[in-house]
């Protein structure tokens, strides 16, 4: 039988951006954040919280595979590239594993 071992792990980002004045630069600032992770990771990623506010919200993660390392290292890579973002701040991180 085969191992169908699966690792589901979901990180949530808690941020704030400063310099934003309206949501079409808080759009900017997450579209620029969410292209580079997506292409950088191949994962899926949405803004859960805080659409109609300019300068909070919430950006999710999400991936799926048979190697929970892997799974960690590229969801620590992610904060880490967000975190080197002059726009946006990192407020909170959680990270589900399911």
């Amino acid at each position: 039988m085969k191992d169908l071992t699966q690792h589901i792990a979901v990180l949530y980002l808690d941020f704030h951006i400063p310099e934003a004045q309206s949501l079409k630069d808080k759009r900017q600032v997450l579209k620029s954040i969410k292209d580079k992770v997506r292409r950088e990771f191949n994962v899926s990623v949405a803004e859960l919280d805080g659409q109609d506010k300019w300068q909070v919200g919430t950006l999710a993660f999400a991936m799926i595979g048979n190697d929970g390392r892997y799974i960690d290292s590229c969801l620590q890579n992610i904060v880490s590239l967000v975190e080197r973002n002059d726009g946006i701040q990192i407020c909170e991180q959680r990270l589900e594993i399911l």
